[in-house]
C-alpha cells in the first residue's frame, strides 16, 4: 500500500472532483457510539446507538480518500455538505455503489433518511458467491474483507484493534497516517475484490454476476432497512405471558413428578436420568437412536412411546401427554419470552435481528439473533408470541405472502398439463391433487360435504408439499403420521405416491430429467443460474446419492422461488424513496412484512402487490399471487380481499 495513494480530504470541492468521472466507486463507513453508550459492547455498529465518524471512497484500486466529519481530534468536512453529497451520490442510478456487506451501509444511510439505489455491488455477496475450491462456495466465515484482502489480493490488513489501540474511531487525529489508511484501505481493497470477483465470475460463472449485480447486491441494501426499522415489541404483554409459561411449567412439573417420582427432569425431559428412567426402570422399547447410537428421546420418539402405552401400558400414557405439553412451554418460554427479551433494543424497544441472503444452499433468507422467523404458528401457540410483534400507535402491520410459489415455480419447471391449467384457469391445485390421487372428479374434490373430504384435503396437501422432492412410502407414511395426524400404511402411502405420477405424468419426466442432468454436471441451478454443487450425486452410497438427488430436484424449486421473492425486493427498493412511510422490517419464507399508518393500507397494499405479481423472468408464463392480511399485531392478522 503506497501512502501516497491515500489522502485525506475536508473540502467538499475536492470530493464531488474525486468522484466526478467514475462510473464505478467502492465507499465504506466508519462509526462511532453515541456519548450515552460509549462503554457499551458494539454500539458503533447500531445506528440507533452511533453516528457515521468519516467515509472513504475509491475509484480506482490502490487509491482512495477519506473524508472526516466527526472526529474528535484534527479537521473535519462540515457535516450538513457532506450528507447532502452522500444523498446524491447513493440515489445516483448512473454510478454503481460498490462496498463489503453493503447492509451495513445501509443501515446507516437510512438512518440520515438515504436509501441507497441500485445500482449496488456488495463484495461480500460476490464472496459467497464464488467458489473456494472445486464444488465449494465460500461460507460467510470466509468472505471477510481482510482474510479476503490476504488470500486475494496478498496483502494483509491491520485490525481495528491495531489502529484504534483500545480507542473509539471517532478518537483518532483525522489527518493521521493511520486513521487515513485504515479508512482508505476498505473502500480500496473493495473495489479490488469488485474486479477480481467479476473478472473471474465472467469466465467461469457469468449468471452468478447477474444475480449479485441485479439480485443479492440490492437485497442485501434492502436488508440493511429492516435491520435498522427492526420488530416492534409489545414489552408488557411478554412480561405477563412470561409470568404464565413459568406457572404453567412449574404446574406440569409438579404433574410429571406425581407420576416419576423425584428423577430429575432437567429443562426439556432429555436428561440421561429421564432416559434411564424410561428405557431401564420402566422397561420401555426403544423404537429410536441417536447418531451417535444412543437412546433418542426427541418429540417424534415421545409420539411413538405414548401410542405404545396406549396398547400395551395405557397407565403411562399420561406421562407423555404431560411431557409434550412440558416441552412445549419449555420451548415458548426459552425462545420466544426469555429469547426474544434478551434482544430488545434499549433505544428503539425494536429487536433488530440479524438477517442472512446468503446463508443457505437454495438462496432462501435467514435470520439469527434471535431467529425470528420461526414464530410459532398460531395453532400451536399457547401464549400468542405473535401478538408480541405490536404496530406502534396509530400504524399497522401489514404483510404480503406468495401463494404457494413453490408449487407454481414446480408446475412451470415440469410442464405438466393439468397442474398449468389448474395456475392458468386459478384454480385450487390441493382439490386438483385430491382428484388425481383419490381417482374421484374436481367437483367431487372440492366438495366439503362429501365423506373423506377433509383427510383426503389433507393427504393430498401433504402430499403436494413434497410432490417435486421425490417422494418415498415411508417418508409419506411419518409426514402424514406426524404432521398431519393422518395414518395410512407404507401400501396405501405407495398407491398414492403411485396414482400422483400417473395422474401429473410431466413430473415424473421433469424429476427423471433433472437427476440425469444433475449426475452429468454435477450440480443442479435455479432458473437464472443460481447454483449448487452435488458432489455426491454420483456417490456408490445410495443414502448419500439419494440425498443429493433430492437436493438436486429441490434447488431449481426452491432456489428459484428464492429468487422470485428476491426480484419482488429489489422492485420494492426502488419504490421506497417515494413512499417513505413504508416501513419493511421482516422476511419469513414466501412473506414480507411492513410496518405503515393505518390510512395508507390500500396505497401499500396496490403497490407491493405490483412489486411482488410482475413477471420474474420472460420465460415464467404462470400467474403469481400475493395475498395480504393486516393487523395491529402480528398474531391478529385478517386478509384483505
Amino acid at each position: 500500500m503506497n501512502p501516497k495513494h491515500y489522502q485525506c480530504v475536508t473540502e467538499i470541492n475536492k470530493l464531488r472532483q474525486y468522484i466526478s468521472c467514475a462510473d464505478a466507486v467502492a465507499f465504506d463507513f466508519e462509526t462511532a457510539p453515541d456519548d450515552l453508550y460509549r462503554n457499551e459492547e458494539k454500539a458503533a455498529l447500531d445506528p440507533h446507538k452511533s453516528h457515521i465518524v468519516g467515509c472513504s471512497f475509491s475509484t480506482a484500486p490502490h487509491d482512495g480518500i477519506y473524508v472526516p466529519i466527526a472526529h474528535k481530534v484534527g479537521r473535519n468536512m462540515e457535516k450538513t455538505e457532506f450528507f447532502t453529497f452522500l444523498h446524491k451520490f447513493l440515489n445516483n442510478t448512473s454510478i454503481i455503489k460498490i462496498a463489503h456487506n453493503i447492509a451495513f451501509e445501509s443501515a446507516h444511510a437510512y438512518h440520515q433518511s438515504i436509501m441507497i439505489q441500485p445500482p449496488v455491488y456488495d463484495t461480500i455477496c460476490a464472496a459467497q458467491m464464488t467458489l473456494k475450491n472445486n464444488y465449494e462456495f465460500r461460507k460467510l466465515a470466509d468472505s471477510g474483507l481482510k482474510k479476503l484482502a490476504a488470500e486475494l489480493c496478498h496483502e494483509p490488513l491491520p485490525t481495528f484493534s491495531d489502529v484504534t489501540n483500545g480507542r473509539h474511531f471517532d478518537e483518532l487525529d483525522a489527518q493521521d497516517y493511520e486513521t487515513v489508511r485504515y479508512g482508505c484501505a476498505d473502500s480500496d481493497f473493495a473495489l479490488r475484490l469488485y474486479y477480481i470477483f467479476n473478472s473471474w465470475l465472467d469466465r467461469f460463472l457469468p449468471k452468478h454476476r447477474y444475480i449479485i449485480e441485479e439480485i443479492e447486491s440490492p437485497t442485501a441494501v434492502y436488508l440493511g432497512l429492516m435491520k435498522h426499522n427492526g420488530v416492534p415489541i409489545d414489552l408488557q404483554l411478554m412480561q405477563e405471558r412470561k409470568q404464565e409459561a413459568e406457572t404453567k411449567m412449574e404446574q406440569l412439573r409438579n404433574d410429571i413428578s406425581f407420576i416419576i417420582g423425584d428423577v430429575n427432569i432437567g429443562a426439556n425431559c432429555s436428561t440421561q436420568a429421564f432416559k434411564d428412567y424410561l428405557y431401564k426402570t420402566l422397561g420401555l422399547p426403544v423404537f429410536k437412536t441417536t447418531e451417535a447410537n444412543k437412546v433418542a428421546a426427541d418429540d417424534m420418539t415421545m409420539q411413538m412411546l405414548k401410542e405404545w402405552c396406549d396398547k400395551n401400558r395405557p397407565e403411562l400414557s399420561e406421562l407423555f401427554t404431560l411431557v409434550q405439553e412440558y416441552r412445549k412451554w419449555g420451548k415458548i418460554k426459552s425462545t420466544y419470552i426469555d429469547g426474544y427479551l434478551n434482544y430488545i433494543n434499549s433505544v428503539t424497544g425494536c429487536i433488530h435481528p440479524d438477517l442472512f441472503a446468503l446463508s443457505t444452499e437454495t438462496g432462501r433468507m435467514n435470520c439469527r439473533n434471535p431467529n425470528i422467523q420461526n414464530c410459532p404458528r398460531k395453532s400451536n401457540d399457547p401464549v400468542g408470541v405473535r401478538n408480541f410483534i405490536k404496530a406502534p400507535e396509530g400504524h399497522c402491520i401489514l404483510s404480503l405472502d406468495f401463494s404457494q410459489i413453490e408449487l407454481r415455480v414446480g408446475a412451470f419447471y415440469c410442464r405438466d398439463k393439468t397442474m398449468m391449467e389448474t395456475y392458468q384457469h386459478g384454480g385450487d391445485i390441493h382439490a386438483a391433487t385430491t382428484s388425481v390421487i383419490f381417482g374421484c372428479s374436481y367437483d367431487e374434490a372440492q366438495d366439503k360435504h362429501l365423506t373423506g373430504y377433509k383427510e383426503q384435503r389433507t393427504i393430498a396437501k401433504n402430499v403436494n408439499f413434497g410432490t417435486f422432492y421425490g417422494l418415498f412410502p415411508r417418508g409419506l407414511q411419518k409426514t402424514l403420521k406426524f404432521k398431519a395426524g393422518v395414518d395410512k400404511n407404507v401400501e396405501e402411502c405407495g398407491q398414492i405416491i403411485a396414482n400422483l405420477k400417473s395422474g401429473y405424468p410431466g413430473l415424473t419426466a421433469w424429476q427423471e430429467a433433472t437427476k440425469h442432468t444433475a449426475a452429468i454436471c454435477g450440480y443442479s441451478e435455479t432458473w437464472l443460474g443460481r447454483r449448487r454443487y452435488l458432489p455426491n450425486i454420483n456417490s456408490s452410497d445410495w443414502g448419500q446419492k439419494s440425498f443429493a438427488e433430492r437436493c438436486a430436484l429441490n434447488t431449481p424449486i426452491q432456489g428459484t422461488a428464492a429468487d422470485i421473492l428476491k426480484l419482488a425486493i429489489v422492485r420494492i427498493l426502488t419504490e421506497l424513496p417515494k413512499y417513505p412511510w413504508l416501513h419493511p422490517i421482516l422476511q419469513i419464507h414466501d412473506e414480507l412484512t411492513f410496518i405503515i399508518p393505518n390510512d395508507k393500507v390500500s396505497e401499500a397494499v396496490i403497490l407491493i402487490r405490483r412489486c411482488m405479481e410482475a413477471q420474474p423472468f420472460l420465460e415464467f408464463d404462470l400467474p403469481l399471487i400475493a395475498e395480504a392480511s393486516v393487523g395491529d399485531s402480528f398474531g391478529k392478522m385478517e386478509e384483505l380481499d
